[in-house]
């Protein structure tokens, strides 16, 4: 599974995000996602994070990643 926007491949934890009201995939790696991060809800797999996830986030958000989040 590739990102829609850069066209990276995405690690498990991104391909399977998903948007709350829909439960359509989201597709966007974490770069990608930090964009329109605080504009979408999602549901996250936060059992499949890895530590490359969180410190993605982290560098470019500036703030932790609370990958157990329902919305």
């Amino acid at each position: 599974m590739r990102c829609l926007s850069c066209n990276e491949n995405l690690t498990d934890f991104e391909s399977t995000r998903r948007y709350a009201s829909t439960d359509e995939f989201l597709d966007l790696c974490n770069r990608c996602f930090v964009s329109v991060s605080d504009d979408l809800h999602t549901l996250e797999r936060g059992d499949l994070a890895h530590d490359e996830d969180i410190a993605e986030h982290e560098d470019i958000h500036h703030c932790g990643l609370d990958i157990d989040r329902d919305y």
